[in-house]
Order: structure tokens, then sequence, then C-alpha cells
């Protein structure tokens, strides 16, 4: 074939197609490195909401009532009586008594004082000497002598059992009738005391 016309380029002159895309590999080392990292936040954030929930829970917890110092005890949690002896007078006047001494004692350093004693016995008068009020210094004992006037027979009873000695107490943080027990000891000779105060006069 003869004549001229267009050169036509070698080869292919068809426009190429761009390279296919791969997908990225899922589980390949970038994709574990990200799951250990996210995990390793999680943590880090977890512990940190578990410490701050802690701390919170400790700074708003109510505080426990601290144990009250000796001095801000009742005056009933301090002080405690020690029966000693009993003196009984054979008399037969129109008043018979007798007498028995009792001991005092302080656990504290703040003083306490006695303001009156008695006994549930409606036929017995006490007096006491020295007389009420009296005060017992902190930490320390003092004697008390106890006059028991007997002022009607048949209101006293025969075995006097296990009696109870009412104290009326104060000190600084308040003022307190309480009853204390002297013992198997006291009772015994309470009992010889009335016998020999009333002999057969008893109700």
């Amino acid at each position: 074939m003869s004549g001229i016309g267009p050169v036509e380029p070698d080869g292919d002159t068809r426009p190429l197609d761009p390279p296919p895309v791969l997908p990225r590999p899922r589980g390949g080392p970038r994709a574990r490195m990200s799951r250990r990292r996210r995990r390793t936040t999680a943590a880090a954030f977890l512990a940190v909401a578990v410490l701050a929930t802690g701390t919170l829970l400790h700074l708003t917890r109510p505080s426990p009532n601290p144990e009250p110092s000796p001095e801000a005890r009742f005056p009933s949690q301090t002080t405690s009586f020690r029966y000693l002896y009993m003196q009984v007078r054979e008399t037969r006047t129109t008043s018979p008594e007798f007498e028995f001494t009792i001991q005092a004692l302080t656990e504290s350093d703040a003083p306490v004082t006695v303001l009156g004693i008695s006994q549930p016995y409606a036929g017995l008068h006490l007096t006491s000497r020295p007389e009420t009020p009296l005060q017992v210094k902190g930490d320390g004992s003092r004697k008390i002598a106890v006059t028991v006037h007997v002022t009607e027979c048949g209101k006293v009873p025969r075995n006097a059992g296990l009696p109870f000695l009412d104290v009326t107490l104060r000190n600084t943080r308040a003022k307190e009738a309480h009853s204390y027990i002297l013992g198997a000891r006291y009772a015994r000779d309470l009992s010889t005391a009335l016998e020999v105060a009333c002999g057969n006069d008893f109700q």
C-alpha cells in the first residue's frame, strides 16, 4: 500500500487500568498492636476509676466515734466501792444503830463527788462520816463510815440477801445515781447487825 498517512505509534495505545488496591490484612502485626493498645488503655482507665472510687469512699466514710477519755466517762464507770468491815453495837435504845466502813475508789484523773448514800429498806436511815457531799480525788480512794439507824424493825427484812447501796455521784461529765452490790460478806454482816439491833422484831 502506498501513500502518506498518520504515523501509528508502536505498541498498544489503550489507557492502562490502575493497579488493584489490595485489602490490608486484618490479622497483621499493626492490627494486633492496635488491639493490645486499646486493651492497655481500657485497663488503665479502669484502674484509675477504681482508685478514684476507693479514695472517694475513704474520704466520705463516717468517722468512728472516738473512745471517751477517762475524764469524759460517766461517774459510775470510773468509781467503785469496796466493803471493809462492820461494827455492831449491842444496844436496846429506841433507835438502835450500827456502823460499817466502805472505801470509794476512782479510776480517772478527774475527781468524783459522792452526793448521797442510801439503801432500799424503809426501816433504815443512813448517815455518813464525812458527811455528803464528799469528794474522792482522781486516781485516789477514800474511806467512808456509814452509820445505819434502825427506825422501824418491822420494815427491815430478816435476811438481807444481797443488799445493794444506792449512791449518787457527780463528775465533770454528769450526775448519776447508781446501785452497788458490796458482796456476800457485807450481806452476812448486815444480817447479823440487824438481828442484834432488832432481835425478834423483824417483819
